[in-house]
């Protein structure tokens, strides 16, 4: 029996999984954003009783953080959940529920989640990325988790595809996120003269139904992830890219974001399946739980 917690900026999930990776219980709670690190120390090691406590034995835990755990200081770092930055949370978390623990960036979870039983499965090469609020990703080879040796595997996000662009949280400017995650989306469609509140999806909406100033924005984002997706191919060659996240139901990156790639990868041919997710939300948080074999 593993346990599987995903620890997200609105969201805690949790997930118990048998050996054959079937579901026995999940919970949910709002993440205590506004009481800080401490409330969410809280949260975790509530939630992780809980779930034993279904389970009915002593379980394995994985976790799936916003951010990645640094192999210099053990502390999360570049994370959008901007109360564990700089804190020690696997260390602390281990010894409130007195047990080793594995912790992973949610993307990465996601992608062994995939890899493992979802739209990957039985692929060599498998990248996963997540298109939401943010834009992140993940390597998985065989089955096998790649983190690398700072970290940060897979965080094509904040590789630069305008140098000039607009300021990303991360200081940077022109990162891929400030192109390819949703409120880009949105804030591009205000700056071609929409409303400032339409969400990214309503403007795929609009695009369809033949919205000029939504047609516009939507071809400039898909452009963009023709671009950005097109160095990946390049450099990993992957057996199939899996797309997650909220932006992972615009049905246009499938045809149109394909056929962008298609122009800039260095090959006569582009061959590379593109797909949705299979597991959906719960991605994140199985693939936290099979940080751990079964």
């Amino acid at each position: 029996m593993r346990i599987g917690i995903d620890l997200g900026g609105t969201k805690t999930e949790g997930v118990v999984l048998d050996p054959d990776n079937a579901e026995i219980v999940r919970r949910r709670y709002p993440t205590p954003i506004n009481g800080g690190y401490p409330a969410i120390l809280n949260t975790i090691v509530s939630l992780v009783d809980e779930l034993q406590e279904h389970a009915g034995t002593p379980c394995r835990v994985g976790i799936g953080t916003p951010g990645a755990l640094s192999q210099k200081t053990g502390r999360i770092k570049n994370s959008n959940t901007t109360c564990l930055i700089n804190e020690p949370l696997q260390a602390d978390l281990s010894a409130l529920l007195k047990r080793e623990i594995r912790m992973e960036n949610d993307a990465n979870c996601f992608a062994l989640s995939e890899a493992i039983d979802g739209a990957g499965q039985g692929q060599g090469i498998v990248f996963g990325m997540i298109l939401g609020t943010g834009v992140g990703g993940g390597i998985v080879v065989n089955q096998q988790l790649l983190t690398g040796l700072q970290n940060i595997t897979g965080e094509w996000g904040h590789n630069p595809l305008y140098p000039d662009g607009p300021r990303c949280y991360c200081g940077r400017r022109g990162c891929i996120e400030t192109f390819l995650s949703g409120p880009a989306l949105a804030a591009d469609y205000a700056r071609r003269g929409g409303d400032s509140n339409t969400t990214a999806q309503t403007i795929t909406a609009l695009a369809e139904d033949n919205d000029p100033v939504a047609q516009e924005a939507l071809a400039v984002f898909l452009n963009c992830f023709g671009q950005a997706l097109a160095t990946i191919i390049n450099i990993l060659d992957p057996h199939v890219v899996v797309i997650g996240g909220g932006l992972s139901h615009i049905d246009a990156l499938y045809s149109r974001g394909r056929e962008a790639a298609a122009q800039y990868v260095f090959n006569d041919e582009f061959s590379t399946p593109i797909v949705s997710n299979m597991n959906g939300d719960s991605a994140g948080v199985r693939g936290a739980a099979q940080l751990w074999p079964a």
